[in-house]
């Protein structure tokens, strides 16, 4: 997993929530595939079509509130999101983001300093957002080791399964 993202910036609003991210009308489907071709439907119908692997998604504040469901995070995931970089999240939202591997950092006041089509450079572990076209640099909270040990993994399932097998060999 990268610790620095590059990728055009796609900005959304404040309370993007979880409906708009991945609407309900699909909860039918079960792969990540089938999943992704829906993400970001319920706010911007186009966004699949414009959305390259490795973009990042630019929120304001309270990204990712509504349900606990983990669709959206994994909607996002599986389109090839990089990141997600808003003012603030949802708390459930950024659990489920990081459980499932997709790097998220909160960074105070970016949706305001950012257009979509814009290049951002992510530094995650140093907690700095640049926006390579306007030459602006913001300050974000840092990742932590723990949360690089999931992102890393994959996210908590391979981590926790990569423990176990350890833990089981040593015991052998």
């Amino acid at each position: 997993m990268k610790r620095i993202l590059e990728g055009r910036a796609h900005v959304f609003g404040n309370n993007l929530d979880t409906d708009q991210i991945y609407p309900g009308q699909y909860l039918e489907l079960v792969t990540a595939e089938e999943i992704g071709r829906h993400a970001m439907e319920g706010v911007d119908p186009r966004f699949v079509k414009n959305f390259r692997p490795g973009d990042i998604i630019v929120g304001g504040t309270n990204f990712g509130c509504g349900s606990s469901r983990e669709h959206a995070a994994i909607a996002l995931r599986a389109v090839g999101a990089g990141g997600i970089v808003a003012e603030s999240f949802a708390r459930i939202f950024y659990r489920n983001a990081v459980n499932l591997g997709l790097p998220v950092l909160v960074c105070p006041g970016v949706s305001r300093r950012v257009s979509s089509g814009d290049r951002l450079v992510v530094d995650l572990e140093k907690g700095r957002v640049r926006n390579a076209t306007t030459g602006v640099e913001m300050e974000a909270e840092p990742l932590t080791e723990v949360v690089f040990e999931i992102l890393e993994s994959g996210g908590i399932k391979p981590l926790v399964k990569r423990q176990l097998a350890a833990l089981h060999a040593q015991s052998r």
